[in-house]
């Protein structure tokens, strides 16, 4: 053992000289190296974060009816591309430029722009870019089957441009929030509340899918066409996070920040998808996969923030806590006669007020928060803050997004025709099947 251990040794500083004193002898310095280190872990985050777009599509198509599969993968698509316009011509600068405490106001076209982090520029937009399009397609689902395609691409263009960039510049970009220490890492509230609020709002205004709720006020249950669809994109989206979350660190530092918020990130979601199971399954008498698989989505959004403040055993808590919450949001939704196809509100609105309030109660000094969270000894003070950010981030997107789908609904129009429903968008809009020959009209 001795000897395979000095040849372990060996073999590790011939390495070192063969790497290093050739960069070295180039010019290359250590900080040099870091910088390239750290900048390789931000792209590759980016990559992550960008394939979350898959995760989302295939969730939402899989949630839907089949009539519709192409209309909500064309938004998802899009949603990208307006996303990553958006953000290089206006939203960077809103969200990161200098400016007042609202916003930022330099660096349009990203002329003069600086980066956010020590990587370089283009590294650093890219990683927020995908950010701002995940944050963007989260409301695709919530409006599912039912709304134009062209006023949803002017939605999507506007809130990656204006609104997403100024909530954005509050928490991450020195706005107000940031100066009050408001905590969150990765985007419980940036990107997950807005992007729920924005599609609860939506959809509230777009009114439910024909035959939802019965005069009798019965439900009728709209089954998603293909749940092993849906399950892949799960999957996708967990395997993302790991790039959303991990990635928000912007530097690998010695790798102990990156560890901590990976194994978070995939205890909260193993939680909140077994308690979401668990939660069905009483209520409900069957073990309902796609309440599971939600409930590992909620899990993810609500640990988002809180991600490199707290232990592992907290994030199964807040987990656990995130599975339950998006069963019962979805229940109160159809009370209320809100039709939100896929959960979009239930997991990433509802849960990621959560995960922000859940940084106030379980965070710690020690992981970098400014101060204990409640249950550790700390008072009201972090959770004050919590509160105020999160619901002042909710405010703004309702009154911002409802005034922009009112707007749509009263120019270009914002639902699709009777028929058009019927028939599936993916004719009336698009005039292509997902699955030639094979139709399914309700």
């Amino acid at each position: 053992m001795d000897y395979l251990k000095g040849r372990k040794v060996l073999l590790s500083a011939a390495l070192s000289v063969f790497l290093i004193g050739p960069l070295s002898a180039e010019g290359v310095s250590l900080s040099q190296l870091q910088t390239g280190l750290d900048t390789v872990w931000v792209l590759l985050a980016a990559f992550l974060v960008f394939f979350m777009q898959a995760g989302f599509g295939m969730v939402e198509a899989g949630f839907i009816r089949s009539k519709n599969a192409t209309n909500i993968l064309t938004k998802n698509f899009l949603d990208f591309c307006m996303a990553s316009i958006g953000f290089f011509v206006f939203g960077y600068a809103l969200m990161f430029g200098t400016g007042s405490a609202f916003a930022g106001f330099s660096g349009f076209f990203m002329i003069d722009a600086k980066s956010g982090a020590d990587v370089p520029l283009w590294a650093f937009w890219l990683f927020q870019a995908a950010f701002c399009g995940a944050a963007a397609t989260i409301v695709a689902g919530g409006m599912a089957e039912r709304m134009k395609f062209k006023a949803y691409l002017v939605y999507s263009f506007l809130i990656s441009a204006f609104i997403y960039p100024i909530v954005g510049h509050w928490v991450w970009g020195g706005g107000w929030l940031s100066s009050l220490n408001f905590a969150d890492f990765a985007g419980s509230a940036v990107v997950h509340t807005t992007g729920g609020v924005a599609a609860l709002i939506g959809t509230i205004i777009l009114k439910p899918r024909t035959g939802k709720y019965r005069p009798d006020g019965t439900v009728k249950m709209i089954s998603g066409h293909n749940i092993p669809l849906a399950s892949l994109g799960v999957f996708i989206l967990w395997f993302g996070w790991f790039g959303f979350n991990p990635g928000s660190t912007l530097s690998v530092g010695d790798g102990s920040l990156i560890s901590l918020v990976a194994i978070n990130t995939n205890l909260a979601a193993a939680a909140g998808g077994i308690l979401a199971m668990i939660m069905v399954w009483a209520i409900t008498g069957k073990p309902d996969l796609s309440m599971a698989l939600n409930g590992a989505l909620a899990g993810l959004v609500a640990i988002t923030a809180p991600c490199a403040f707290v232990s592992p055993w907290s994030s199964i808590l807040i987990g656990a806590v995130g599975g339950v919450m998006v069963v019962l949001a979805s229940l109160l939704l159809d009370k209320l006669k809100i039709d939100d196809p896929v959960g979009a509100f239930p997991v990433h609105g509802v849960n990621g007020i959560w995960g922000t309030l859940a940084v106030g109660l379980f965070g710690r000094q020690a992981l970098g928060l400014s101060s204990e969270g409640l249950f550790f000894g700390g008072g009201f003070k972090v959770l004050g803050v919590q509160s105020l950010g999160v619901f002042s981030i909710a405010a703004f997107v309702l009154v911002a997004m409802g005034t922009i789908f009112i707007i749509i609904d009263k120019t270009i129009g914002l639902r699709a025709s009777l028929e058009e429903e019927y028939l599936g968008l993916d004719i009336g809009e698009h005039g292509l099947e997902s699955y030639s020959g094979f139709q399914i009209v309700e």
